[in-house]
């Protein structure tokens, strides 16, 4: 998690709205009806991860990087997802890189589900004069790809979709090998208080901000984490949970309502957790201890870092949420 993604998804999220007539919620990231062809696809590359298939196309455009580049990290986060997941999510997927001249980074990423033929699309807008270092730092890839591991929901709901990709992208990193736990946990406690209620907050389904659509939907999925391994003494976590979801058909390309996703994860765990917290969340601001939680997980402030206090009673449910696998 890093702080610029959140600035950069809240200034897109509000020239969108602002083009719409209005501000839009994190379903943005799928609107309605599909995505449009920027043109002619030029390339086109397949990877086999996590027990599918990937189709990765380049629309016309230039890279300063070679394009193998480019592809190699479509391939890195797809194995961080299948690393989190067990496998990849749905049974083939396509990606779509659209160069955009003169600019740097990756810019925007979109994913939907059901199109055409494919069970989970995702459009990734890469500027032409992105580096290697930018490929490097970027969260945005694993974030869309994660996001083909959950139903589409209603429109009250989408800061799950987006809150628990949010969470699940750095984990996923590490499990992968990609990022070191220190670094997670660091962003976890600079940022996850903005997730937080404001005033005039009415329950995270009924209150629409950035704040609370992206790192409100990451601290339900944080608390929801410690407590499933508290209940379970660190035997079962949120990741088996979701895997169950997306064992039950609850992936991207299917529209369900929440409580049906989270029922199936509370069976999967043998806890009552998710449904119990979002009847909890959904109506009312519930706010977390947050220094609380750090300390009970062990995880120190300092100097711009974090050190860890393993004799802190939650440290090993801290190394269990961040273990490479």
């Amino acid at each position: 998690m890093r702080t610029r993604v959140a600035v950069g998804l809240y200034v897109w999220m509000l020239l969108v709205g602002a083009a719409a007539g209005g501000l839009v919620g994190a379903g943005a990231q799928r609107p309605q009806g599909g995505p449009g062809m920027p043109g002619p696809v030029v390339a086109t590359h397949r990877l086999q991860v996590g027990g599918t298939t990937l189709q990765v196309d380049f629309a016309a455009g230039a890279f300063d990087l070679a394009s193998e580049k480019v592809l190699g990290h479509v391939d890195m986060a797809a194995k961080a997802v299948a690393a989190y997941y067990g496998k990849f999510p749905v049974v083939g997927a396509r990606v779509l890189v659209v160069p955009v001249a003169d600019d740097r980074g990756i810019l925007q990423g979109t994913t939907w589900g059901g199109v055409r033929s494919w069970p989970a699309f995702t459009r990734m807008r890469i500027g032409q004069h992105t580096t290697q270092g930018d490929l490097d730092d970027d969260w945005m890839m694993t974030h869309e790809l994660v996001h083909m591991a959950f139903p589409s929901l209603a429109d009250d709901q989408h800061w799950m979709e987006e809150g628990l990709s949010t969470y699940v992208e750095p984990v996923a990193r590490v499990e992968a090998g990609e990022l070191k736990p220190e670094q997670i946990w660091r962003d976890m406690v600079r940022d996850m208080a903005k997730g937080e209620p404001r005033d005039g907050d009415q329950g995270i389904d009924h209150t629409h901000t950035w704040g609370r659509t992206y790192w409100g939907g990451a601290l339900f999925c944080l608390t929801a984490d410690v407590a499933i391994r508290r209940e379970t003494h660190n035997r079962k976590g949120l990741q088996d949970a979701l895997r169950a979801i997306v064992d039950a058909g609850g992936t991207i390309n299917h529209d369900w309502e929440l409580p049906k996703a989270l029922a199936i994860g509370d069976n999967a765990t043998g806890t009552h957790v998710l449904l119990r917290q979002y009847e909890e969340w959904k109506d009312k601001p519930v706010a977390v201890d947050l220094p609380k939680l750090w300390e009970e997980l062990g995880i120190k402030a300092v100097n711009g870092g974090v050190e860890f206090v393993d004799s802190a009673p939650g440290a090993e449910i801290r190394k269990a949420i961040t273990k490479a696998r």
